[in-house]
């Protein structure tokens, strides 16, 4: 796949384009792609940049992501997360929901988003993603088991769930998230260490495994 066409949001546009063109360089660089926008129709064609003399389409598959989620509503900063190994984009259509209501869509979207942004906060704080409620939509961004427990924090809100009890969910998800992480840290294989000459004492400096780093949300 050397070529994917693309449209986002008009208004979308310019920060996709960025201030001099900084951002969609700063993508086109980070990818290897090459990446046209038509900052009247939203139209963008991203596609394999043959001068960067690469040939692996996994750059404008990225690059696509990343042109989708600034189109989603995500700030570039936030967006070029994608740019990690491992994070991913989901796109949640609330109209497969809630159909054409805005009165609807906008009551669910406000949910989501909560007082003053909480709700989306306490998402982001106890998952490890980051979120964007834009138009019809909500988008995550995150590790594949980050955006699971955050995807389904979204579909209880849009189901109607309390906000004490979808919190109550995600601080449980999240205890198990730091479990898992931990796992994954003390199942790294140990380096092993050169034998020791001959004549030469072998050191006793223990490269034992650090603590995890603590994602301890405080109270909002």
């Amino acid at each position: 796949m050397s070529r994917i066409y693309l449209k986002i949001p008009v208004e979308r546009a310019g920060s996709l384009i960025g201030e001099k063109g900084g951002t969609k360089v700063e993508l086109e660089k980070g990818t290897g792609s090459h990446i046209e926008v038509d900052g009247k129709t939203g139209e963008v064609v991203v596609e394999m940049d043959a001068s960067a003399g690469t040939r692996d389409p996994s750059g404008v598959l990225k690059a696509r992501d990343i042109v989708n989620a600034i189109g989603r509503g995500f700030s570039p900063e936030r967006a070029f997360r994608l740019f990690t190994d491992g994070q991913m984009l989901e796109v949640v259509d609330l109209k497969q929901a809630l159909g054409e209501s805005r009165s609807q869509m906008q009551r669910i979207k406000g949910r989501v988003i909560g007082e003053n942004g909480k709700t989306r906060r306490i998402i982001e704080s106890l998952t490890g993603t980051v979120v964007s409620v834009y138009g019809h939509t909500v988008s995550i961004i995150g590790e594949y088991e980050e955006i699971i427990v955050a995807k389904e924090a979204v579909a209880m809100l849009v189901k109607g769930a309390m906000h004490g009890s979808v919190y109550r969910y995600l601080n449980k998800e999240h205890a198990e998230l730091k479990k898992k992480r931990m796992s994954l840290w003390e199942a790294r294989p140990a380096l092993k260490e050169a034998a020791p000459k001959e004549g030469e004492g072998s050191g006793d400096e223990d490269g034992g495994a650090g603590d995890g780093v603590s994602d301890d949300v405080g109270d909002d």
